[in-house]
């Protein structure tokens, strides 16, 4: 599976701030330009309206009846601030009736009403701006109307508005700038945490899995937790593995050895008597070796289970040690035993239903292997308060200051000689306790034998109503 290329949270951040920092300086700069053209022309435009107004002061009416104009050249020269910048003029009198001026300069698309009126147009391949006053002139009877355009062009707004937007830039470069250093700053800062997180894992032994107690920041501490979790079920996984493995490496060497031994003696033997005597022993020693290796098998999954999540359903614990009991019949009569059942009512329990029937087969195995031939073995299934399973035998029972021991692991009671490991109640309790449950060893009132009981909380307390998936680890 292609596995996807790593990618630099910096980086990432530092796009996701700086990208659209410049992009509203971008949107800025371009409205401040909209607005230096705008202040611009506003304060260009008054002074075009003022030397219109001064011309159109200077219009009378001549005594023959027609308008003239004394141009008043302080008008005009009010434009004229920027050297490199041109003024043209005209006055026009009634309609189509041209007075005085550039003859050729634009006109306004429409007769402009009293107050001055602005656009733009271009005159001798220039782009001008243009202003048009409209006024009349009184012959005492009547009036006659005029208008005055005036036009300058436009290389001092341009300039203007261009030293405007320079001005701006500057001002928006060094924010951005400055920001884009704090951020950077921040970003680094900021992620501080996770490098000396990263150094302190790299740092570690492969051994070392105690969890990580170094500060993190809120948003980190999730995955600090999660990793600490993980650690935890590695180290105990890894315990187990270790103990498995040293488990199986001891309980399997002595039944390995007699396997040789046997196969060395068989194949010295002398008569085919002997060397199927040879054999039978070492088929019996892989017997007891296959019965360890499977219950080790079975630790290593109760551990595993109880290091991590399992799910767990509603088990019918009459049903489960009916069926375990039936399926031990041939062998309790093989060994000269009594096994019997009592109880018919379902009983359910939390659990998972494979590890109960290895608890409930586990019991039965015991009782049938130690209490010998001859023996009653009772198997009760009961519910109430609590369900109880009891596996009761009337054999030689274990003395009271052993029945601590017979929980550990490997230890064995009374009757060392016969088959087994000394893993089945230890198997029981740690299936039990992994279900909530506990188990209890006791001498039956007939002061003969054994009772272990098992008791689990029923599957309709108020830990298990609540659902179906419930887990426990």
């Amino acid at each position: 599976m292609a596995v996807a290329a790593p990618y630099s949270l910096r980086r990432r951040l530092l796009f996701w701030l700086l990208v659209p920092l410049i992009a509203i300086g971008v949107i800025a700069l371009l409205d401040t330009w909209r607005e230096a053209i705008g202040t611009a022309n506003a304060a260009s435009d008054r002074v075009l309206a003022g030397s219109a107004l001064a011309i159109a002061e200077r219009v009378v009416v001549s005594e023959e009846g027609t308008l003239e104009v004394d141009i008043p050249y302080v008008a005009l020269e009010m434009l004229t601030s920027a050297a490199q910048d041109r003024v043209f003029y005209r006055v026009d009198g009634p309609p189509g009736t041209f007075i005085t001026g550039y003859d050729t300069l634009p006109l306004m698309p429409a007769p402009p009403p009293e107050r001055a009126q602005f656009s733009d147009a271009t005159f001798r391949g220039e782009p001008i701006r243009l202003a048009a006053l409209a006024r009349s002139a009184s012959t005492g009877v009547d009036s006659i109307p005029f208008v005055v355009t005036v036009a300058e062009t436009t290389i001092a707004r341009t300039q203007l508005a261009q030293t405007i937007l320079l001005h701006s830039a500057l001002r928006l470069a060094v924010l951005i700038g400055g920001a884009a250093l704090i951020t950077w700053f921040a970003v680094n800062a900021s992620l501080q945490p996770l490098y000396r997180l990263r150094s302190a894992i790299a740092e570690r032994s492969p051994d070392d899995l105690h969890p990580i107690d170094d500060r993190v920041p809120g948003e980190v501490r999730g995955l600090v937790e999660t990793v600490n979790s993980f650690m935890v079920r590695l180290g105990a996984a890894l315990s187990g593995l270790r103990n498995f493995t040293g488990n199986a490496s001891h309980q399997l060497r002595t039944p390995m050895t007699i396997v040789r031994t046997q196969l060395a003696l068989a194949g010295r033997a002398k008569s085919l008597a002997e060397a199927k005597a040879a054999a039978q022993t070492a088929d019996t020693a892989i017997v007891r070796a296959e019965h360890v290796l499977a219950q080790l098998l079975l630790l290593a999954r109760i551990d595993a289970a109880a290091s991590d999540m399992i799910e767990t359903t509603s088990v019918d614990l009459t049903t489960v040690t009916m069926e375990g009991v039936a399926d031990r019949v041939m062998e309790a009569n093989a060994a000269g035993a009594d096994l019997g059942f009592e109880g018919s009512e379902p009983v359910a329990i939390r659990g998972e239903p494979l590890l109960i029937g290895e608890l409930v087969g586990n019991l039965v195995d015991n009782a049938i292997a130690y209490a010998g031939s001859g023996a009653e073995i009772t198997v009760r299934v009961s519910g109430g308060d609590e369900a109880v399973l009891e596996v009761e035998d009337n054999g030689p029972g274990i003395p009271p200051d052993k029945l601590a021991a017979v929980r550990t692991r490997f230890s064995r009671g009374a009757g060392a000689d016969k088959p087994g490991s000394g893993l089945g109640l230890p198997i029981v309790e740690e299936i039990a306790e992994l279900f909530g449950g506990r188990l209890t060893l006791e001498t039956p009132a007939s002061g003969k034998g054994l009772r272990a009981r098992v008791t689990f909380p029923p599957a309709s307390s108020p830990a298990d109503k609540a659902s179906d998936d419930t887990v426990v680890g």
